[in-house]
């Protein structure tokens, strides 16, 4: 389909929504991001990019891939919370190396080459309504001001606005788990930069280093039922996580006892929406498919949708055939990907008995427990 005369709006300015209208813009559309933020930043968090996630952004000329602007991994060190004890070693995916990236920077990476591209991207813009119309789609801003395209995605996160248009209203649930997230400043270096998962009964910490090992990303998970207000950015009490976390030993130890600076997220499932457009609107990313983090997937599987979504239009004739070719790519491979990010949470947080075995297994099988996500990382939607 040729779509140089289509006109593409994007709900929300994030790594999917910016990699969606980078894609598209690309093949010739004219795609306009509405971002309801007065600027486009980031929390201090990382995320790590997959061999899966890695191929859409060569694809669409955002990183070299010679030189690749995140922070290269060697694979994953798996310990144990008592004393910091290695339990194994996982090797990186055989399909290539995870990255990790500040979200900050891989933003800005999104944006420059959006806007480089063409992409009209419009700040302090909130959408309130979208509309499908016969041959269009008609959007409604906070400010009273309308804007008619031919096609409409959402990609505004995991408390989208726009899904329950196309599904309803869908109640969270609440999964009893905490995250706090922090990033602090490092100066150990070392040779070939790994992630530590350090588990523990009830309770994991997954840290990594980001800005060429002068940053140490945390990820600390706590199962908890005192909670209940859902949202990545509340701040939470440094003191209360060294705390919480208090009998975690080893080199975790360091790490929790130089934050400063802590941000808490309830985690709540979603499942993954059983309608992801109509015809003219169509939703993409968390939108889609809210994931839980165990997996480390969510921001690959928006890039995969973003690059998808492209493609999909190149292939089909017309707008209505390109959305259901879209959807009916990316929904199987999304619910696979999100319950095996379900089934790590209980993998990570084992106790008494289960929790020996379990360490006994991964000290003999941990240098091939990657391969068990080939199918995961070995995906690559641009060929």
């Amino acid at each position: 389909m040729k779509i140089e005369a289509l006109e593409f709006c994007i709900i929300g300015g994030g790594i999917g929504g910016l990699a969606a209208a980078l894609a598209l813009q690309k093949r010739g559309a004219q795609v306009t991001v509405l971002e309801q933020a007065h600027e486009l930043t980031e929390m201090g968090a990382g995320l790590q990019i997959s061999a899966n996630g890695m191929a859409v952004l060569h694809a669409l000329g955002v990183v070299d891939p010679e030189t690749d602007q995140g922070q290269k991994s060697h694979g994953t060190v798996l310990r144990d919370y008592r004393n910091g004890r290695i339990i194994s070693r996982v090797p990186a995916p055989s399909a290539g190396p995870t990255f990790y990236f500040h979200r900050a920077d891989l933003l800005s990476l999104l944006s420059s080459a959006a806007k480089n591209a063409g992409v009209d991207i419009r700040l302090g813009a909130r959408v309130t309504n979208v509309r499908k119309h016969p041959n269009e789609a008609e959007i409604s801003l906070s400010d009273g001001t309308r804007k008619r395209v031919e096609c409409a995605i959402a990609a505004d996160g995991g408390r989208s606005e726009i899904r329950p248009i196309l599904n309803g209203t869908e109640a969270p649930v609440f999964t009893h788990q905490i995250a706090w997230r922090a990033t602090i400043p490092w100066s150990d270096r070392c040779e070939k930069p790994m992630a530590t998962l350090t588990m523990g009964p009830g309770r994991h910490v997954v840290n990594y280093p980001l800005r060429n090992q002068s940053m140490m990303n945390l990820v600390a998970v706590e199962e908890r039922s005192d909670w209940r207000e859902e949202g990545w950015r509340l701040r939470g009490d440094p003191g209360d996580l060294r705390k919480r976390f208090a009998d975690f030993s080893g080199p975790v130890g360091e790490i929790l006892a130089g934050v400063q600076d802590v941000h808490l997220w309830a985690l709540f499932l979603r499942p993954v929406a059983q309608k992801w457009q109509n015809g003219r609107v169509a939703i993409l990313g968390d939108a889609a498919h809210p994931t839980l983090p165990f997996m480390a997937q969510g921001a690959c599987l928006a890039l995969e949708d973003a690059w998808v979504l492209g493609r999909s239009f190149d292939e089909q004739s017309g707008v209505k055939s390109a959305l259901a070719a879209y959807e009916a790519t990316r929904l199987n491979r999304a619910r696979k990907v999100v319950a095996a990010a379900r089934a790590n949470a209980r993998n990570f947080h084992l106790k008494g008995p289960a929790r020996i075995a379990a360490q006994s297994i991964l000290t003999i099988a941990g240098p091939h427990l990657a391969r068990r996500y080939d199918w995961i990382y070995d995906y690559d939607p641009t060929v």
